[in-house]
């Protein structure tokens, strides 16, 4: 089984790159399932179920979340009918919405987990104990389980790879919005990777205009941060070969796509 995960989708030029570079990637690389983190996809903060539909639409199965779930107050009008929006599983017990999805692949299931990290971001329920909690309940399923792991610090996000070795197909890291180069294997079978990247804007910082970014860490004064609409574009995603019967990862194989990193068919 090949699972396509395409990292934080940053405003509309995300949404653009989604639209446009999805079925590209699928004719491809002919992925199994399609996971996108859209956290960030409703101008920045949040997502909107009109949003989360054309995630849909465009070809995923599921479409995860991240600290800025709740950002856009549309979402609590229909998160808790939407199948396939996964919010971190660790926000305190009484949330809306849910941190474990199955979706189908012929006659298999694949878990879909998400998380958030504690390090530099709101103190919430712990990661790693709600990951056992998950975890067993999904391998009662199903060995293809796949968790997106929201979190600032690398250092947290290698740590949950290493406890969770063994026991889930792959541990991909989002938030950071920089692809990183620590892709692999760990011995037990999980794949891992510090951060998938983000989808959309190529010449903001992470994301947003430069010009405020560059305020505030000049002058320490407050900025208000504005995603960037017009430029160049970028897609941040990771392909994991997994095997069907062991859930065991047995490649995994970044793709970034930008104008210094031309995409070919």
């Amino acid at each position: 089984m090949n699972i396509l995960f395409i990292g934080d989708v940053v405003g509309s030029m995300g949404r653009d790159m989604i639209k446009e570079y999805v079925p590209k990637l699928k004719e491809k690389y002919r992925p199994h399932i399609t996971i996108i983190n859209g956290e960030n996809a409703a101008g920045g903060k949040g997502i909107t179920e009109k949003i989360y539909r054309g995630f849909l639409e465009a070809g995923a199965q599921a479409v995860t979340l991240g600290n800025h779930s709740w950002d856009n107050k549309e979402i609590f009008d229909f998160i808790d009918e939407a199948k396939y929006l996964v919010r971190p599983a660790n926000f305190p017990e009484g949330n809306p919405g849910k941190g474990i999805v199955y979706l189908k692949y012929n006659a298999m299931e694949v878990a879909v987990i998400s998380l958030q990290g504690r390090t530099f971001l709101p103190a919430i329920d712990c990661p790693f104990r709600k990951a056992d909690e998950l975890v067993e309940e999904a391998r009662k399923r199903t060995s293809v389980i796949f968790v997106d792991f929201h979190a600032e610090a690398t250092s947290e996000k290698q740590a949950l790879s290493w406890y969770l070795d063994g026991r889930v197909s792959a541990v991909i890291g989002t938030h950071t919005h920089v692809q990183t180069a620590d892709h692999r294997i760990l011995p037990d079978g999980t794949a891992c990777m510090s951060d998938v990247g983000m989808t959309g804007p190529y010449d903001g910082i992470l994301g947003v205009e430069r010009e405020a970014v560059l305020k505030r860490f000049i002058t320490s004064l407050p900025v208000r941060f504005e995603v960037v609409k017009e430029g160049r574009t970028q897609l941040s995603a990771v392909l994991i070969e997994i095997d069907n019967q062991t859930g065991k990862a047995k490649k995994i194989n970044p793709i970034l796509i930008n104008s210094d990193h031309p995409f070919y068919s």
